[in-house]
Formats: structure tokens, C-alpha cells, sequence
């Protein structure tokens, strides 16, 4: 990790460094990575210093709460993680074992901005809209971090500065996703590689786009991220078609962005990282 990080300080421009503790991939996680750090205490106090010395950015890291369900660790590491050099903590509120089945503790966050102190920590888990972030910032944390929520939403960013709800069309979605699809080409390329690779991020994408529900279609405001969202039928064919959990409709978006798929092609998501059953 120390040569990987002579490598980035040496060969790119960054503003920070961050060391992702918070993976609980299980094939990560066996080999040592990962939230498996979080037990490996003298491993990580080698990584962090080692990285910390030859880079001239500052190193982040970002951790969980713990590696067992109701054992809670963070507490106990970030005095270790301010002393050994992070410049900033980012704690997401659920253990390893949790993954996503649970909701975020963020009255344990809460806690940990103390134990962190006078280093900055980041709260993560579970904001999905405005009311959610002023929320998590009054548990003291010096900001937050958005994942699935900006998977799900990406306008939330604009939500939050706007302290507003977005009631966003059908088309101007497809609009995003269009502008992604340019930047993936921009990338990999326009040709049959490249346009199957920006394919594959776009369908790894639209199986988290699926889960938002417009806001003109919901019974109560906000919609929370560890509910399942209903079968609804969209306002046109459009918000219908982009609420379907069938890949087979997300291949269709695809093919309106992308043209058609590849014969034989079959698509199946990488990630199922939701909190409900």
C-alpha cells in the first residue's frame, strides 16, 4: 500500500488519498482487506503510517462500525487512526456483518465525533434526501458521505443545497442518462468494446436507479432508503419502463441510449445492496 501510494503521489494529481476499510466483500474480506483491518490493528497502523509518509495529500479512511453484528470497534480505532496520521474518518453506521439489512446507527456516530476529536469525522449511511442529511448533521459530524443515495438519486446533491424536494420528469432522468453514457464513450471509446463496457456500468446503474419513486407518486415525503418501493404505474411510459426491477427492461434502456445488445446477451447485477428483505 506505502509503493501504491509513491505511485499516486508520484504519477497523479489528487486532493486526498482514501483507504476504503468499509468493504465486507467476502473474497476482500478473507484475504485481509477491507473491514478484516479493523481487526488486524498492527497491519493497519503499517498501512496508514507507511501511505501517511510519502504522501503529499492528505490520507482518509473510511471504516464501519465494527466487523460483528453488536460489537461495536470504531470507537476504540479512531484515537488510533488520529494519532497514526488521517487527516479525516469517514464511519459508516453498520457493521460488516450487517452489510445493508439494518438501518444506520447514526446515535453511535454520534457518539464517535467525541472519540474522533479534534480529527474531522464523516457519517455515512442511509441519506436519501434533504431531511435525511440535516439530520445526520446534527448529530455533530463534520459532513457526510452519500453512496446509494447518490446511486438512486443523483440530483440529491441538489436537493440537499436547495432544501427541496425534486419532483424530476421522466426525460430529463433519461437526460442523465444520457450524459453518462457520452462520458463512458468519451472513455472507453465508441467502438464495440467501448460501447459494451459504458453498457455494462449503465445496466450495473439502472438496477439502483429502479428503486426511486417520483416524488408526485408518493403517499408520504421523504422516501426512505430501507423500504421497498412499490409496483407503481409511472405518470408516463417512460417513469413506468424506468421503475421496472426486470433486467430485461433495463437492457431495452440501454438499447435506447446504446443501440442493440450484442446476440445471446444476458445481463445480471453485480450488487444487491439494499436494506430490505
Amino acid at each position: 500500500m506505502t509503493k501504491c501510494a509513491e505511485l499516486l503521489n508520484r504519477s497523479i494529481e489528487v486532493d486526498f488519498v482514501d483507504i476504503n476499510v468499509g468493504c465486507p466483500i467476502d473474497l476482500v474480506y478473507k484475504k485481509g482487506g477491507g473491514c478484516a483491518l479493523m481487526n488486524r490493528s498492527a497491519k493497519f497502523q503499517q498501512i496508514v503510517c507507511g501511505m501517511n509518509q510519502v504522501l503529499d495529500v492528505p490520507l482518509t479512511v473510511k471504516i464501519r462500525t465494527g466487523v460483528q453484528e453488536r460489537v461495536n470497534l470504531a470507537h476504540r480505532l479512531l484515537p488510533k487512526l488520529r494519532d497514526w496520521g488521517a487527516a479525516l474518518v469517514t464511519l459508516h453506521g453498520r457493521s460488516r456483518e450487517q452489510r445493508y439489512t439494518k438501518l444506520a446507527d447514526w446515535q453511535y456516530i454520534k457518539q464517535c465525533v467525541m472519540a474522533a476529536s479534534p480529527m474531522p469525522l464523516f457519517g455515512n449511511g442511509d441519506i436519501l434526501s434533504y431531511e435525511d442529511a440535516n439530520c445526520a448533521m446534527q448529530t455533530g459530524v463534520a459532513g457526510i458521505m452519500i453512496a446509494r443515495g447518490a446511486l438512486l438519486k443523483p440530483w440529491l446533491f441538489t436537493e440537499i443545497k436547495e432544501q427541496r424536494h425534486w419532483d424530476i420528469s421522466s426525460s430529463e432522468r433519461l437526460d442523465i442518462l444520457r450524459d453518462f453514457t457520452y462520458y463512458g464513450l468519451e472513455h472507453w471509446g465508441s467502438d464495440t468494446q467501448g460501447v459494451e463496457k459504458t453498457r455494462r456500468f449503465l445496466l450495473e446503474w439502472l438496477s439502483f436507479l429502479c428503486r426511486y419513486v417520483p416524488v408526485g407518486l408518493l403517499e408520504r415525503l421523504p422516501q426512505r432508503i430501507n423500504e421497498r418501493p412499490p409496483y407503481y404505474l409511472g405518470r408516463d411510459y417512460l417513469e413506468t419502463l424506468m421503475a421496472s426491477q426486470k433486467a430485461a427492461d433495463w437492457i431495452h434502456i440501454s438499447e435506447m441510449l446504446l443501440g442493440p445488445v450484442p446476440p445471446n446477451f444476458v445481463f445480471v447485477p453485480k450488487h444487491k445492496a439494499n436494506a430490505y428483505k
